[in-house]
């Protein structure tokens, strides 16, 4: 529908639509179609999408092929266009913050694994100041195995164990917490 505007001599013209605009707002509904093919089962019926979208981003992730894909990928923007994506982008960036928030606590975890393996009775020392509900022994006995394992390039078992340990330790502090 054109709309009418009159210019500064009182004539009447019609005002075309910003393609430049459009264009944008075409390559973001894409792009956020691109986000949502890319959640997994739960995430995406947690969102409360219309059926036509939720059917057109189910049938998305089962395309490989790339013409295909980039098909769906414009219809998919196509019905999101249609649709009120503020609440959408608000989950998808809440699902991004969980996901770094727990990038950031995995690195802590490996921080201090690759500290005690390193390190000697003093980094045990620091860790159980931190969290004093950690079994010294454990926590001592893990570190040595790795670091005798380490130095015989040996599968890193001893390792694994101690990490999977101080992530279990740090999650029941927060969940206390």
């Amino acid at each position: 529908m054109e709309q009418f505007e009159n210019d500064d001599e009182g004539y009447a013209f019609a005002e075309r639509p910003n393609k430049s605009a459009n264009k944008r707002e075409c390559l973001e509904m894409e792009a956020l179609g691109e986000e949502l093919t890319a959640l997994t089962h739960d995430r995406l019926m947690s969102l409360d999408l219309p059926e036509k979208l939720l059917s057109a981003v189910q049938e998305a992730q089962k395309i490989s092929h790339g013409s295909a894909r980039k098909r769906q990928r414009k219809f998919i923007g196509k019905l999101l266009r249609n649709t009120e994506v503020e609440p959408i982008q608000a989950r998808l960036a809440h699902y991004k913050q969980l996901s770094a928030l727990s990038i950031h606590d995995q690195h802590r975890v490996e921080h201090w694994r690759d500290k005690l393996v390193a390190g000697d009775n003093s980094a045990v020392n620091e860790l159980l100041e931190s969290w004093p509900e950690a079994d010294r022994q454990k926590v001592r006995q893990l570190a040595q195995d790795a670091k005798k394992e380490q130095a015989l390039a040996a599968p890193p078992k001893s390792a694994r164990l101690l990490f999977r340990y101080l992530r279990e330790i740090m999650l029941q502090s927060e969940d206390e917490a």
